[in-house]
């Protein structure tokens, strides 16, 4: 918002309307981040490798590039070699005219290109640097490669992810760059917010490892308590029983957690067992918790001899927190999903139409929007130079020098 200090975007445009986010991370973490911004009304503009672009776009699945498709709305690419002192040198002239620069580089390379964030703050007082990297900036790790897997195992996530008698699980999808690219987008509008309010730029250290960290901060105060280390439970809660995955006669599967005395109750209700209410075993959370294959064991008889739906009708009808675990079909075709419109349908240059989330969370007076579907490598790239105030003379040369490609 360089050219717009004080103001206050139009609900049409966006609340992030007038910032201008220069995007240099690559895969998953920076583009959740970029998406977010771009999503609420930001000019995200996406600098990648002339040719293969950001290495996001390989990630295929069924022949398209889904996760580039999502997480590249609302924003342009330009195609530039930053290999180049050339390509360095568009890149300072677009740095001039943003507000928020994002790169996701191993730590010290914008030093070595005589871009560190002591020169550039000198330069643009006002810029916001938002560094991504798997353990930061500095400390015994900040030179190690930071991929989120390995960011997953070293948190403890997986260490209490699984089954107790199961090695430990990862997450089938990038969890630890989707956790940090939403507390990225928090931690940018945070700086902004700062320096619409008087003060000036400044760095944001992000690292896929503190936002991990910090899902399990109750387990780092319970094992500074009392020397405790949780492991893997599998769908059980650690604190508190029912709450687990149970299989239904028909062969799906509901989730029940009811771990509040009067929910469990309700539920007892339901199974048509009012007498567990008044077993030992089930009378407090405490007791359930010490009898918890008892407890689920019962719940699992019960639902060997019912379907799903109908179990999951009987429950809601007593009023018990119960849903059924769906696939992304069945999620898709729920009636609640399709009424709320939790997916849209957006046009792409490429596939005609695509199904995606739509923008998260809702805001009442100033909501996000798509307004564009991802761009091709570099399919900005003359636009966005002819916005730094290059001629039409300049902007040839450096294509023809392959400092600059066109999508």
């Amino acid at each position: 918002m360089n050219d717009l200090p004080g103001t206050i975007a139009t609900a049409e445009g966006g609340p992030l309307q007038g910032l201008r986010v220069l995007d240099l991370s690559r895969l998953v973490c920076g583009n959740v981040l970029t998406m977010l911004l771009g999503d609420f009304g930001a000019e995200v503009v996406k600098v990648e490798e002339p040719g293969p672009g950001d290495p996001l776009r390989a990630w295929i699945a069924d022949g398209v590039s889904a996760h580039w498709k999502v997480y590249g709305r609302n924003k342009r690419s330009i195609a530039l070699n930053l290999r180049s002192p050339e390509g360095r040198a568009v890149l300072e002239r677009l740095i001039a005219r943003a507000d928020v620069l994002v790169e996701g580089f191993r730590p010290g390379t914008l030093e070595r290109w005589g871009l560190g964030p002591e020169l550039l703050l000198q330069r643009h007082p006002d810029l916001v640097i938002l560094r991504i990297s798997g353990f930061g900036q500095t400390g015994a790790y900040r030179m190690r490669p930071g991929y989120g897997s390995l960011i997953e195992g070293l948190s403890g996530f997986a260490s209490r992810n699984g089954f107790a008698d199961r090695p430990p699980l990862l997450p089938s999808f990038p969890l630890a760059d989707m956790v940090a690219g939403m507390m990225g987008a928090f931690a940018t509008v945070t700086a902004v917010r700062a320096r619409e309010a008087g003060g000036r730029g400044q760095v944001v250290d992000l690292s896929l490892l503190e936002p991990m960290v910090a899902m399990f901060g109750a387990d780092a105060l319970l094992q500074g308590l009392t020397g405790t280390v949780r492991g893997r439970t599998g769908s059980r809660g650690s604190s508190a029983a029912p709450r687990n995955t149970y299989r239904t006669g028909d062969g799906n599967w509901l989730t029940i957690s009811a771990p509040m005395q009067s929910m469990a109750e309700k539920l007892f209700d339901a199974m048509g067992h009012p007498e567990m209410k008044r077993d030992p075993r089930f009378e407090t959370n405490s007791a359930r918790m010490a009898n918890v294959e008892a407890l689920d064991a019962a719940i699992t008889a019960w639902l060997a001899s019912r379907s799903a739906a109908e179990a999951w009708a009987t429950l809601d009808a007593a009023g018990v927190t119960a849903a059924p675990i769906y696939d992304a079909a069945q999620l898709a075709s729920d009636p609640h999903v399709v009424s709320r419109g939790v997916f849209r349908t957006v046009a792409d240059t490429e596939l005609g139409k695509v199904v995606m989330p739509d923008v998260t969370p809702r805001l009442s007076a100033t909501p996000g929007s798509v307004r564009r579907p991802a761009p091709a490598v570099g399919g900005d790239s003359r636009a966005i130079l002819a916005e730094a105030d290059y001629d039409e003379a300049e902007i040839a040369a450096l294509i023809a020098s392959e400092v600059v490609a066109e999508g």
